[in-house]
């Protein structure tokens, strides 16, 4: 979809720290994360006056059920209200594709989840013996069994990988290269958007100010993993670890110096997410006039590295310049909030050499993709 009047001001893009999950944010609601995140980065940008707000989560969380009101209400925005967005990996850029195309006005995007302690759901069920109830995982079940297929995740990057013709090398060596531009990264890029998250008891209050529980990836440690399953490219090295966090944009009808262009979302065969994103990009890219040749820097949500090989391969990108600073491979991926931190990265990746159009694409759950092309001046 093209978008005529949607902007982001350059500092109205945040994201916390992402947390391994079970980790020290395991214990505290998203919707408090979201909260106090928020809270602490309007305070810091000031002057924003919000007509709406849309909500994105994708794990249930206690006094979730009303949506938006309840995070406008814990955020002291009034009678501010607008849509509750769930689409597994995609809720980001489904979030800003609703906010970019809501009309004129102000809207604040706010994205958050907590894959540790998910929901144990219920379900009753007179029909079973002596009623007893069905249940679900929300968060296990949900990574264990694509909709499709009835297979976890990992399969659908094996097979792609299969049908790319991807060797182990190919894998760890993309996963090191991301490696070495996280670690770029941790000096003085993170510091100008990333908002901390409080845990603990308010006698004990502990600061999370920066991404916890990641594993370094040097092409040493990787080439010494074996794959997953047997005959496999993917190790536990070059896929994402699910993690906690929060991350959240103003958009704007009002110009700024970022400009949202177009977004797309596309679906692949069964069982062939990691696929997903090149016909996304293509969606996007055709709806802002656009073709890859004309985007200076490409950002992805890649939980495995299989992702940026197929894309390269299907487009020509040169897989060792996509995504600077890092992605969610290396960083975590908390659901809700993984697409926003990359357009988050994008932005100011954009802004540091000086402007340009940006692309980012990623895979979702149900073998979707998603993305959103942008310009910054």
């Amino acid at each position: 979809m093209k978008f005529e009047n949607a902007y982001i001001p350059l500092r109205a893009a945040w994201s916390s720290p992402f947390v391994r999950w079970q980790g020290p944010a395991a214990d505290v609601s998203s919707l408090d994360v979201a909260a106090q995140v928020t809270a602490r980065a309007l305070d810091e940008r000031g002057g924003f006056e919000i007509d709406e707000l849309v909500l994105g989560l994708t794990v249930p969380q206690k006094e979730s059920f009303y949506g938006a009101p309840t995070l406008a209400a814990r955020l002291g925005l009034g009678a501010v209200s607008g849509p509750l967005i769930m689409q597994a990996c995609a809720t980001s850029v489904a979030a800003v594709h609703a906010a970019a195309a809501g009309g004129t006005g102000t809207r604040l995007v706010v994205l958050t989840d907590r894959t540790s302690n998910g929901p144990h759901m219920v379900y009753p069920s007179s029909g079973g013996p002596g009623g007893t109830p069905q249940s679900e995982n929300w968060v296990l079940d949900s990574f264990g069994c694509d909709p499709n297929t009835g297979e976890g995740m990992l399969a659908t990057a094996e097979r792609v990988a299969s049908r790319g013709g991807f060797s182990k090398a190919e894998v760890d060596a993309v996963t090191a290269r991301r490696w070495e531009q996280y670690e770029a990264s941790l000096h003085g890029f993170q510091e100008r958007w990333m908002v901390p998250i409080t845990v603990g008891s308010k006698r004990k209050p502990t600061e999370i100010d920066a991404d916890w529980g990641i594993r370094p990836a040097p092409l040493d440690a990787l080439e010494g993993l074996k794959a997953v399953t047997d005959g496999g490219v993917v190790s536990f090295g070059s896929q994402t670890h699910p993690a906690d966090g929060c991350a959240g944009l103003i958009v704007t009808s009002e110009p700024a110096e970022v400009r949202i262009l177009a977004s797309g979302f596309a679906r692949v065969g069964k069982g062939e997410m990691p696929k997903a994103p090149v016909p996304a990009a293509s969606a996007a890219l055709h709806d802002a006039g656009l073709s890859l040749s004309d985007i200076d820097i490409i950002k992805t949500h890649n939980p495995f590295a299989v992702n940026d090989l197929w894309f390269a391969r299907e487009t020509g990108a040169d897989v060792d310049a996509m995504n600077p600073f890092g992605c969610s491979l290396i960083y975590g991926h908390p659901q809700g909030p993984t697409g926003a931190r990359g357009i988050v990265e994008l932005i100011w990746a954009l802004h540091d050499r000086g402007g340009g159009r940006g692309l980012f694409t990623g895979c979702a759950a149900g073998d979707t993709g998603a993305a959103l092309v942008i310009q910054v001046g």
